[in-house]
């Protein structure tokens, strides 16, 4: 380390010029700590950062406080059981006795009435049905040939039905399974083996059907006076692409691409020259488009739970009370408290 100089050998001038100097210094680089420091902190939790750059380091912790209340079910609330249904599917009953067995009299059991039912609600064990359908064939007296044709669905010697190729669609991309795993429950449940591939190509045949709907999906959001925008970060081939969302109260969209940015916005087409409102969480690119623009509420939350955390003033918490308020009367209670 360089050893400070003899400060009384420097001129008075000298000296005022380095401690400016010197005061600069120390207040550029306390603001680049705390900057620093504040990167640091940062998480999906209390910013925009998406819950995939959080690595090893995730928390859970929710922005709701605790309402003092014991687990379970609370005195009032309408609970739901299970109820008997007026026409079962099956009736069993248990026969009496053929005897009485004090008198040992026979008993007639055509006259014997109901007096309990109890039901018992299960799933029956499943079993593949295969249906063979067959074209017949003959000839008239006249000499004239007859024969009858396949449905048009029926196309091969041996085929996947349609249930069970919706069930396939359903495991893998309503219930998010991989494709291994739905094969080995198909397999499990019905007995059918049913390749990875199979799978895979049924989700493709389910997507070219359904792209008409996802196009009308897309072009009422479009025109939707206000829209929900949202990006979250997942694996594609192993490399990052981001699942790009479009949605209002009653439309949801869902897009695949390798960019977060503007490049996918236009690509899917849905925001760019919309006439409405936008909610979305800040993310520099939304604020390219032409709209109304507005913040989403969770956002700003995680954004003052990083502020609180740094600053440790008040105002935070106050802020997010008064966004938490659950009536407008509440709010105006809160907004009193504001600095």
């Amino acid at each position: 380390m360089t050893e400070l100089p003899d400060l009384s050998l420097i001129p008075a001038e000298q000296k005022d010029e380095l401690i400016r100097f010197l005061f600069g210094e120390v207040k550029r680089l306390s603001a680049e700590v705390a900057e620093l420091k504040g990167r640091l902190n940062k998480n999906s939790e209390n910013s925009s950062k998406p819950p995939s750059s959080d690595g090893l380091a995730k928390k859970t912790r929710s922005l709701r406080e605790a309402s003092g209340k014991k687990p379970g079910g609370q005195t009032g609330h309408k609970g739901t059981t299970l109820k008997r249904v007026a026409e079962p599917t099956q009736i069993v009953s248990h026969a009496l006795p053929s005897q009485c067995g004090s008198c040992g009299c026979w008993l007639p059991q055509d006259e014997a009435q109901v007096v309990e039912r109890r039901q018992v609600f299960d799933v029956p064990v499943t079993t593949c049905d295969v249906i063979e359908h067959r074209t017949l064939a003959l000839r008239c007296r006249c000499g004239q040939w007859h024969a009858s044709d396949f449905p048009a669905n029926v196309t091969e010697a041996a085929q996947y039905g349609p249930n069970l190729r919706a069930l396939g669609v359903h495991l893998t991309q309503g219930q998010l399974l991989p494709f291994a795993r739905a094969s080995q429950l198909i397999q499990d449940l019905y007995r059918i083996t049913v390749s990875q591939g199979t799978l895979v190509s049924w989700v493709e045949q389910a997507r070219a059907a359904l792209q008409p709907t996802a196009d009308l999906i897309a072009a009422d959001l479009h025109r939707a006076p206000l829209v929900h925008a949202d990006e979250s970060g997942l694996r594609v081939e192993g490399k990052l692409h981001w699942l790009h969302v479009v949605a209002s109260e009653t439309h949801t969209w869902y897009g695949v691409h390798a960019k977060r940015g503007m490049e996918a916005i236009e690509a899917h087409g849905i925001l760019p020259k919309r006439l409405g409102v936008l909610i979305h969480d800040c993310w520099k690119p939304y604020w390219q488009l032409d709209c109304v623009h507005a913040l989403c509420n969770a956002h700003l939350l995680r954004e003052l739970v990083y502020v609180k955390e740094i600053t440790s003033q008040d105002w935070p918490q106050q802020m997010m009370d008064f966004l938490l308020a659950p009536t407008p009367y509440a709010r105006r209670r809160v907004r009193k408290t504001l600095p």
